[in-house]
């Protein structure tokens, strides 16, 4: 698997930055506006801070922006976009102090559905949190906690899930092992 050069993937703290001084916001204009302090949001922007995806949710949605505009791409070749994507080629975003990486399968977000490829580090936790649509999923390998509307489910290697994404939704992994799941989510979400 290619590493992303550091130079070309700007941590999602100062794309945030980025984002909020290109939109003329202050600090204590888009914490007030997502609902966290100022102090948080200044440690989030200098990546000093977990950034769950609920509260980047809540960003995205202040700065006007979807969030796979936190996803980074690499080149593709004219004749694979928007059909084909090389495992190389894959647009990536981590969650700052999370411990969960998602891959981004699809070519793109512009159809009815996306496919993501997520791994979930020993000890990550999701959060809780909602969004439209429907999604599925199965379990690669290591093992997957999921609550979907406060029912506790243990998945293995193997396992599928499926639920609606209204529902109150976490996932985590209490193994000792990364946890790889593939997501089926329609319609898309980042």
């Amino acid at each position: 698997m290619k590493t992303a050069d550091p130079d070309q993937e700007m941590a999602v703290g100062g794309q945030i930055r980025e984002l909020r001084k290109v939109k003329g916001l202050t600090l204590q204009q888009l914490a007030d506006s997502a609902g966290i302090s100022v102090g948080y949001l200044s440690q989030i922007e200098r990546n000093q801070s977990k950034l769950p995806i609920g509260v980047l949710r809540k960003l995205s949605d202040v700065l006007g922006v979807h969030m796979n505009w936190f996803f980074q791409a690499n080149d593709t070749p004219a004749q694979e976009k928007d059909i084909i994507v090389r495992s190389h080629n894959r647009r990536r975003f981590t969650f700052t102090g999370i411990g969960i990486e998602e891959e981004l399968l699809s070519p793109n977000l512009s159809g009815p559905l996306e496919m993501l490829l997520s791994t979930i580090e020993p000890g990550a936790d999701s959060g809780d949190y909602t969004h439209d649509g429907v999604e599925a999923g199965f379990v690669l390998s290591g093992r997957l906690d999921l609550w979907v509307s406060g029912q506790f489910f243990q998945l293995e290697k193997g396992d599928s899930f499926s639920f609606k994404s209204t529902e109150v939704h976490r996932c985590a992994n209490s193994g000792n092992e990364p946890t790889k799941v593939v997501w089926v989510i329609t319609p898309p979400h980042y």
